[in-house]
């Protein structure tokens, strides 16, 4: 694209992002991710004004008087977004490619960060990493951010995960909450260095797909190439027990990939190129939020 048409295209991800993170998103970041680096105060009496989410349930419904939990000012946190940028992620039958949705989603993680006085950095990735952005705060950092997954001219097409992990787990130092987002579809080595990685960070899986890599349409004969290897393949998508086929395949292939992110102990969301990914990322921030409040 032009600098016309990017100026154009990271003004309105900025506009839209924004208007999610002041509304429909506001504090429910800080809900869901910070306190890792917070210290237990004291438990006091609710008084009016405070924090309905600070209730301590239990203890109030042992003295029958509600009392909140009260915890000292949080340090910041670091944020990092590993990003794949193979060949795959130009793929898109519907609204967008899972390019453009991983950029508005990284432009709303992002904004949502630097709001709560939080570093944030990125990584992109193929099979090597393409390009590294340190860690900063502020708008013109996030603004870098986008414009760098809008231009990228990645120098590979395949996908190395364990490269990317290895990677961070150089650069960055202390803890950090890490953003995988990818449509793992091509699977390395990638359990053991996800392992080490979960036990230093907080990491969060988000698999991006598009509709067309689940369910085949009925339509005849198709030409399909594989994005990062270039190989092809001639089908005829009128064979429903091909097309029964292949959604069986895709679905075991999810539901392995969801198990192993679980055995870890890593968090997993899915977002989908025809959906609506603010609906898939609140319902993900309240479970965050529910499974804090019980912990």
């Amino acid at each position: 694209m032009n600098l016309q048409e990017l100026m154009r295209q990271v003004r309105f991800i900025e506009l839209k992002t924004t208007k999610l993170v002041t509304g429909v998103f506001a504090g429910m970041y800080m809900s869901s991710f910070k306190g890792r680096g917070v210290e237990f105060d004291e438990i006091r009496e609710y008084e009016p004004g405070d924090d309905v989410r600070a209730i301590d349930w239990n203890v109030t419904a042992r003295t029958g008087r509600p009392f909140i939990k009260r915890f000292v000012e949080e340090r910041e946190m670091t944020v990092m977004l590993l990003v794949d940028m193979s060949a795959s992620a130009d793929f898109g039958t519907t609204r967008k490619l899972k390019r453009e949705l991983e950029a508005e989603l990284c432009a709303t993680l992002a904004f949502s960060a630097v709001r709560n006085n939080d570093r944030v950095g990125m990584l992109l990735f193929t099979e090597e990493v393409e390009r590294f952005v340190p860690p900063r705060k502020g708008r013109n950092h996030v603004m870098q951010i986008v414009r760098s997954l809008l231009t990228v001219d990645p120098k590979h097409r395949g996908t190395n995960i364990t490269k990317a992990l290895d990677y961070l787990n150089n650069v960055v130092e202390g803890k950090a909450l890490v953003f995988i987002i990818s449509d793992f579809r091509s699977l390395d080595n990638w359990i053991r260095p996800l392992r080490i990685t979960a036990r230093r960070h907080d990491v969060v899986a988000v698999r991006v797909e598009d509709p067309r890599e689940r369910k085949l349409p009925k339509v005849g004969l198709v030409r399909l190439q594989d994005a990062e290897t270039g190989q092809e393949l001639v089908v005829d998508l009128r064979n429903e027990k091909l097309r029964t086929m292949f959604e069986q395949q895709a679905e075991a292939q999810h539901q392995s990939h969801v198990a192993e992110l679980r055995a870890l102990g890593v968090d997993h969301m899915s977002l989908q190129t025809d959906g609506r990914y603010a609906d898939s990322l609140q319902s993900f921030f309240n479970r965050r939020m529910k499974r804090r409040e019980r912990g």
